[in-house]
């Protein structure tokens, strides 16, 4: 059962909320003003959906008092009809409702740091790679986020060896988090003269972006190395030692970076990666203190579990964690991610749902 009593105070804390963002003061302090704005935007969701549940529960007391009130054989069959539409709709509505209760994840408002690896498969698997960094490039297009490339080592055929994006824009986190892990594709490659089909590999990570606050980095654990940025088979690229090479000492943990001709821009965005690597070490530890029944509800989130198949042949992918195949793999390539990233959230949500406690 939900709490209404509960539900009316978090829509009095968002009314509270509604009138403390009109007022001068924060509209003047762009950081206050932009923190209220994402608690009132979450609260809001909860709110909508909580006076939604509320006016249908409302609406169904009316009609039960009318249909035990009426005389009229029309006017009942009236209620009944009326009963029955809102019996169905109730229990979705507070199931949705229930979902919006569920504790958020504090990285969900977060930009992402994109790491897009070729795996298996040699050349095959660096082409692939590539087609995958452009799908998540097209989606972050029609999301209206903004897509950079932070550095990339490509083949000379147009392959991709690795590439690491920063995606920045509104709720990033929340829909890419359950794109980490291997990604498979079944084709003939292009340097396969004998058309036999092959399998190759890329691993995806998607790690949130870490604030300064949250990662702290002692300068004392940094080695810091510099050298001349290079192109396809090391050539020099320039004559400036502007390519930055950080290792963190106690994990190991090596970030390389030259994109810009900038030393300083280098080191900034290869400081950027780092704390993200190191936010997900920490978070990695933490679920692995986990039990292994709670850890197989939620999902592991390990970048080296096989979560989705490209079949070429078949104009085919399959996502193995839900086992949801769409037949519209050019679509997909092309950015058209909402099916298997919401079937993805739905699913993991309702597994929170059995184990996690909302309000009651």
């Amino acid at each position: 059962m939900l709490d209404l009593g509960k539900l009316a105070e978090i829509e009095k804390a968002y009314e509270e909320l509604t009138a403390q963002i009109s007022s001068p003061e924060v509209i003047s302090d762009i950081k206050t003003y932009t923190k209220l704005m994402k608690q009132h935007r979450s609260l809001g969701e909860i709110v909508e959906k909580y006076r939604e549940v509320k006016k249908i529960r409302e609406d169904l007391a009316s009609a039960k008092s009318l249909l035990e009130e009426a005389e009229d054989e029309e006017l009942r069959q009236l209620a009944n009809a009326e009963i029955r539409e809102l019996e169905e709709r109730l229990p979705k509505a507070e199931e949705e409702l229930k979902i919006l209760l569920l504790p958020k994840d504090p990285n969900d408002e977060k930009n992402v740091i994109l790491e897009v690896r070729a795996g298996t498969g040699g050349e095959e698997a660096a082409l692939f790679a590539a087609e995958i960094l452009r799908m998540y490039a097209r989606y972050a297009e029609k999301q209206g986020w903004k897509f950079e490339i932070m550095d990339i080592s490509e083949t000379g055929l147009g392959g991709v060896k690795e590439a690491i994006a920063v995606i920045e824009g509104d709720r990033v986190y929340s829909k890419l988090r359950y794109e980490s892990g291997v990604h498979r594709v079944q084709r003939v490659p292009q340097t396969e003269a004998s058309g036999r089909i092959h399998t190759s590999a890329v691993t995806v990570a998607v790690l949130p972006e870490a604030e300064e606050v949250e990662v702290q980095i002692d300068p004392k654990d940094l080695r810091i190395d510099t050298f001349c940025s290079s192109g396809h088979g090391g050539q020099s690229v320039n004559t400036t030692y502007s390519a930055v090479r950080i290792t963190h000492i106690p994990t190991g943990i090596v970030v390389s970076m030259q994109d810009e001709r900038s030393q300083i821009k280098n080191r900034e965005k290869a400081m950027r990666v780092l704390r993200a690597r190191l936010q997900e070490l920490e978070e990695r530890k933490r679920h692995e203190a986990i039990s292994a029944e709670r850890r197989a509800q939620v999902g592991s989130g390990d970048r080296s579990e096989k979560i989705r198949t490209y079949n070429f042949k078949e104009n085919r992918v399959t996502d193995h964690r839900i086992g949801l195949t769409v037949y519209q793999l050019d679509a997909v390539m092309d950015g058209e991610l909402d099916e298997f990233i919401n079937a993805l959230t739905t699913h993991y949500q309702a597994e929170k749902l059995k184990s996690e406690s909302v309000i009651a």
